[in-house]
């Protein structure tokens, strides 16, 4: 007996072909719609290698700030978001009002903001960065030139301790996953793996950062894994993550890091796993909910990005 899940894999392979579709999936994604999708990934990687597409349609199994950065690379597309309540607690610590208000306090500053923001606050930013090239963005701007830093507190600080600038303002927002990891638990489990590699993701806490071997994005991260010579990892980032470690490297042991509060769950981010092979479904069927973007709005945001790229 064909069980559920194997039927609406078949019906969305059948939706992509019928409509020129593509689906871009999140490392935080659950494992079975990590499976139908076409690019895995970061999500700004995914949004520049859905731009190279020709097809018609992209569906961001995602959160809403990279559905947005889809659209503002593939303007001509038509983008798809399974589940439009699928925010982020980081880019929704960054109100794009707040922020324009913040920006105004500190005349002459440029402007860098993680590209895990709303497409108002890219639209507010000279130069976009990723938590795998923040420091090559920051290194590219003259050392005198005061930089606003936002949204994440501990990215920023990680780059700031990295650079040594002190001419760098930090906006005060956090992505809940990354902030509740415990150092208590993630010591007891080196003690109790001692051989294991505590690889990090730079929005955790600075005392936990303090304890890895690795510190990088999730896709660095995964990277590290396979060139180690480590054979476990304790792995202080979101656990979907740990999906695709295991796909590239059976041959090695995986330990997600709990966070403080076992029974709250927070190493999981709830909004990625508001995304579901069923209103995957029904999202390419009905081609909608579809995400639009002023355009003015979309230029401006799509210049920030442009200027990261830019940089080499």
């Amino acid at each position: 007996m064909v069980d559920n899940s194997s039927k609406l894999k078949t019906e969305i392979e059948r939706l992509k072909r019928e409509k020129n579709a593509v689906i871009l999936a999140h490392y935080y994604t659950l494992p079975e719609v990590q499976e139908v999708a076409d690019f895995l990934g970061d999500s700004l990687a995914l949004s520049i290698e859905a731009q190279k597409t020709d097809a018609r349609i992209i569906l961001f199994a995602g959160v809403h700030f990279m559905a947005e950065t889809a659209k503002v690379l593939s303007p001509e597309k038509k983008v798809l978001l399974p589940n439009l309540e699928a925010g982020c607690s980081l880019a929704e610590s960054c109100d794009a009002a707040a922020f324009a208000a913040f920006k105004a306090k500190y005349p002459g500053y440029k402007v860098v903001s993680y590209v895990n923001t709303s497409v108002g606050v890219k639209a507010l930013t000279d130069v976009c960065c990723t938590s795998s090239n923040a420091l090559k963005v920051v290194e590219s701007i003259p050392a005198d030139q005061p930089i606003i830093f936002a949204p994440d507190r501990n990215l920023g600080s990680y780059i700031q301790k990295l650079t040594g600038r002190e001419n760098m303002v930090i906006w005060d927002g956090a992505c809940h996953v990354h902030e509740e990891f415990s150092l208590e638990k993630i010591l007891e489990l080196k003690r109790q793996h001692p051989a294991a590699q505590v690889v990090v993701h730079p929005e955790c806490r600075a005392y936990i950062v303090q304890v890895a071997d690795f510190v990088g994005s999730t896709a660095a991260i995964l990277d590290y894994c396979g060139k180690s010579s480590a054979r476990e990892f304790i792995v202080v980032t979101e656990a979907g993550i740990l999906t695709e470690m295991k796909r590239r490297y059976p041959e090695k042991t995986f330990i997600p890091a709990p966070p403080d509060d076992e029974a709250c769950g927070c190493n999981n981010c709830r909004y990625m796993k508001m995304i579901t092979l069923e209103n995957i479904f029904t999202t390419l069927r009905d081609e909608r909910p579809e995400i639009s973007l002023d355009e003015e709005v979309r230029r401006r945001a799509e210049r920030s990005i442009l200027n990261m790229i830019a940089i080499k």
